[in-house]
């Protein structure tokens, strides 16, 4: 009986020791979706038991009811944080390949150099804190994984996508350019890529690899070196990665190959729908032949959109019987009775609406997938990022149609939402899908809390890493051998030539000495 209650009191300790772990969050970009990100994981990581801390620009309103919250404020920083501008965001997507990597090189490195000669940063470095892991937002963000190193715990990726080949080479993860397409190619159809499709995604697979080992790493790198010239070179640090939360869900995303380090948790920030306020409760109940919600996401403003597009949007929607909700920043006077217009909407509550039929959105990852969890149709005009992306998946998938935002006409929008609002297949497609989005053995958010404290229980977890991570490209695809093999048989087929020609020519000079 003594023996049992030790062994008790063990396991109690231990497990209160995991429940109180300290773990570092950083999350230093100030985009609305990405701070999202990160406060929706640490508050469920906070609300676990455990002691956050998170380098943010902005200050956490929230007190989690159990474990404990400091912020690290990067102040001072946000008119030097290189945010880009609404006119910027509406015409990314208007840019090409090499183009639009080169924007958000420049932007996301300049975050990472800022936040790390921040003087509240660099006092936590030179403070006596520790911790038992970091967590870092992924975005072009190897600079910041020096913090795991500098506080000696295990690195532990926040990826707001899906797996892409950012990912997939921290954690050694197959991605055959053959069946896995670029996080930059868009491909709707349902079979397999054409010819045509798998050359221009090797393409973008070999470029990709070529700018992020050329451009982006060094550029991390030399962060590294003009800040902490005593630590060691970026790609020691750029392997070293214990865990990757990815932002996604086989759902939606289709299934991929992933590594044991490299987990699905996607929709983890949705919360479940809470009361809405009265007058847009009213509204929606009084929706008679159903509504439509339309927001193009919490970071661009809707109200510098274009006049020209505001009143194709308008003319559509005064010729419905459906009810729109519009996120707008400022009001229209010329709208119909039929349009209710607000600056801030409560998006998930609104979705969660029986009466809401239709989304139409920017087609951002939070957006897609709240849309997903609540079943409702989406009418996508993607600009950037992600974007794209997320539309191709949904018209792929048959819950969703993609228009060009740019190149919008009254009738291309009217024609979109009748179909999407009177064809009953979108509505039974995003149904199956939302179903098979909610249906898992616990909720992403408990997903991600396991997996965060299985690292730190296990001190990194380095038996979830796989062979060849680090591994030099050529090896990884067995170039050498290639080259080996090919060396080997050339010179068995020259010999095996030299052999037969030295033959031939020994029997021509035999029959010419029997002849003479």
């Amino acid at each position: 009986m003594i023996a049992l209650a030790k062994l008790g009191l063990c396991v109690a300790l231990f497990v209160n020791c995991i429940n109180c772990a300290r773990i570092l969050g950083v999350f230093p970009l100030p985009w609305g979706s990405h701070y999202i990100l990160g406060t929706k994981l640490l508050r469920g990581l906070a609300e676990a038991g455990h002691d956050i801390t998170m380098i943010t620009p902005y200050r956490y309103k929230e007190t989690p009811t159990n474990g404990s919250w400091t912020d690290i404020l990067l102040d001072g920083a946000e008119g030097k944080l290189p945010v880009p501008n609404q006119n910027e965001l509406f015409q990314v997507g208007q840019k090409n390949f090499i183009e639009q990597y080169y924007m958000y090189l420049n932007w996301l490195t300049a975050t990472s150099n800022i936040t790390l000669n921040h003087p509240n940063v660099q006092a936590l470095i030179n403070s006596n804190a520790t911790f038992d892991a970091v967590i870092v937002g992924n975005m072009m963000a190897e600079a910041q994984f020096i913090l795991a190193h500098i506080f000696e715990c295990p690195l532990i990726l926040l990826s707001t996508v899906g797996p892409n080949g950012a990912t997939n080479e921290k954690a050694g993860n197959p991605s055959p350019a053959s069946t896995i397409p670029n996080f930059f190619m868009q491909f709707e159809d349902k079979h397999m890529m054409t010819l045509k499709e798998r050359f221009w995604n090797t393409i973008y697979y070999i470029v990709g690899h070529y700018y992020m080992h050329s451009e982006q790493i060094p550029r991390n790198g030399r962060i590294l070196q003009e800040t902490f010239p005593d630590l060691p070179n970026i790609y020691d640090i750029y392997y070293n990665v214990s865990l990757i939360l990815l932002n996604s869900h086989l759902s939606y995303t289709g299934a991929v190959p992933l590594a044991p380090n490299m987990i699905e948790i996607g929709g983890y920030y949705i919360d479940p729908p809470k009361k809405l306020p009265k007058d847009l409760q009213d509204f929606l109940d009084d929706a008679k032949d159903g509504a439509i919600y339309f927001s193009m996401g919490s970071h661009l403003k809707s109200d510098i959109m274009p006049e020209e597009k505001k009143k194709i949007f308008l003319n559509v929607f005064k010729k419905l019987k459906q009810k729109v909700l519009w996120k707008l920043e400022v009001d229209l006077p010329e709208k119909s009775k039929n349009v209710f217009i607000g600056k801030w909407m409560p998006q998930q509550e609104i979705l969660a609406h029986p009466n809401v039929k239709l989304f139409i959105t920017h087609g951002g990852l939070l957006s897609t997938s709240e849309a997903i969890y609540n079943g409702v149709p989406l009418l996508i005009m993607p600009l950037f990022g992600d974007q794209k992306t997320n539309a191709a998946q949904a018209v792929k998938n048959g819950y969703g149609l993609r228009l060009s935002f740019h190149t919008l006409t009254e009738t291309d929008l009217s024609n979109a939402v009748q179909e999407l609002l009177y064809n009953k297949t979108y509505t039974e497609a995003i149904r199956k899908t939302s179903e098979l989005f909610l249906d898992r053995p616990m909720s992403p958010l408990e997903t991600a809390i396991y997996w965060v404290e299985y690292v730190i229980r296990h001190k990194g977890a380095p038996h979830l890493k796989v062979p060849g991570v680090g591994i030099d490209w050529y090896k990884y695809y067995n170039l050498d051998i290639y080259a080996i093999v090919l060396v080997v048989v050339s010179l068995f087929l020259y010999g095996l030539s030299f052999l037969i020609k030295s033959v031939i020519r020994f029997i021509r000079g035999s029959r010419k000495i029997k002849i003479s």
